[in-house]
């Protein structure tokens, strides 16, 4: 086999020991790259559930893009418009655009200072700048984007509502978004009243809207991750390495490395990539583990990185159990979008 150490090109994320500091955290609250451009106009609705168009048109308004009201005879009287409440959640399954929308609303607002981050950096900000530094660099922000509102876990979600608490009075907008499991019948799909309960003192300051739909990232797949064998790898990854940086790592020894390295400093892990190389997958079965490497997979679907791997579908890592305890969304999700990474590798 190929030692990959002599091939151009090749990385080993288990080398990397990456630092951010926190004005350069404070910084990359931006949409990821694949949503660089996204815009309302380019979201495009499934008409088999109107409340795609519906939450569209209703975001629009809420950030200052929505059309002006029709007027008709003399006699008529304009449809009044509901007011818009400060924040608006997004509830719903993964993969029906949620993560769009919140981008578009990044974009369209005409904002002096905005920030778009998932709920995991907001928290890691706090974690490196302290909450009170965190509270004076985002006082007078005009928009905030939180994506991934993750509910389970105690600390976190009350850090985030004080934040929210302290933000929202001084006229900050906020836009959140949060995963629950595609098309699942019976347990509990919207998680709109979890969320609502969690931030409890600020509920009366978001609006829910419920967005219906199927995964969009499975509707051209077949529902598995890629796998290769030996030598397919070993040419995807020398191909990958002649034009730009790829990574080539045990699974074990990735997912060893990713305990070492705060979920923060994921996204400068695999800085400079254009594919990530994993060798043996197997089944976890430690929680923490499973964790992790949905966290580390998140990072790579944002910055849209190809994977190719070797052993175990990266669609069937997460045991049965994993799946039905506690943190099935995450879960699910990062199955949802390993599907999609190995077959745009």
């Amino acid at each position: 086999m190929t030692d990959p150490t002599s091939r151009t090109g090749i990385v080993h994320l288990t080398e990397r020991q990456p630092t951010v500091t926190g004005p350069e955290m404070l910084a990359s609250l931006v949409p990821p790259p694949q949503f660089d451009t996204a815009t309302f106009d380019s979201y495009r609705a499934d008409p088999a559930y109107p409340s795609q168009e519906e939450a569209k048109e209703t975001l629009m308004r809420f950030s200052g893009r929505g059309a002006p009201v029709k007027r008709g005879g003399f006699f008529s009287r304009a449809k009044k418009e509901p007011e818009l409440k400060p924040g608006v959640y997004l509830d719903g399954g993964f993969g029906v655009g949620k993560t769009h929308l919140l981008a578009s609303i990044y974009h369209a607002m005409p904002a002096r200072r905005k920030y778009f981050g998932s709920f995991i950096e907001y928290t890691a900000l706090v974690g490196a700048l302290g909450y009170k530094n965190t509270v004076d660099l985002l006082k007078g922000a005009d928009l905030l984007c939180i994506d991934e509102f993750e509910l389970d876990d105690p600390g976190d979600t009350m850090v985030m509502t004080r934040l929210i608490g302290e933000l929202v009075p001084t006229g900050t907008r906020l836009a959140a978004t949060s995963n629950t499991p595609p098309n699942a019948l019976g347990e509990g799909r919207f998680a709109a009243q979890d969320f609502l309960r969690e931030i409890h003192a600020m509920s009366d300051s978001f609006q829910t809207l419920r967005i219906d739909g199927v995964d969009f990232r499975q509707r051209a797949l077949d529902g598995h991750a890629v796998v290769l064998d030996d030598a397919a790898y070993e040419t995807a990854s020398a191909a990958a390495g002649q034009v730009g940086a790829a990574s080539d790592d045990r699974f074990d020894d990735l997912i060893r490395h990713l305990a070492q390295v705060h979920p923060s400093r994921y996204i400068r892990l695999i800085e400079g990539l254009g594919q990530v190389g994993l060798r043996g997958a197997r089944q976890l079965t430690d929680q923490s583990e499973a964790l992790r490497f949905v966290a580390f997979v998140d990072r790579v679907y944002d910055a849209q990185i190809p994977i190719i791997a070797t052993g175990l579908g990266l669609d069937s890592v997460f045991s049965e159990e994993m799946l039905a305890g506690g943190y099935r969304k995450k879960y699910l999700r990062a199955v949802s979008r390993l599907n999609a990474l190995t077959h745009s590798a």
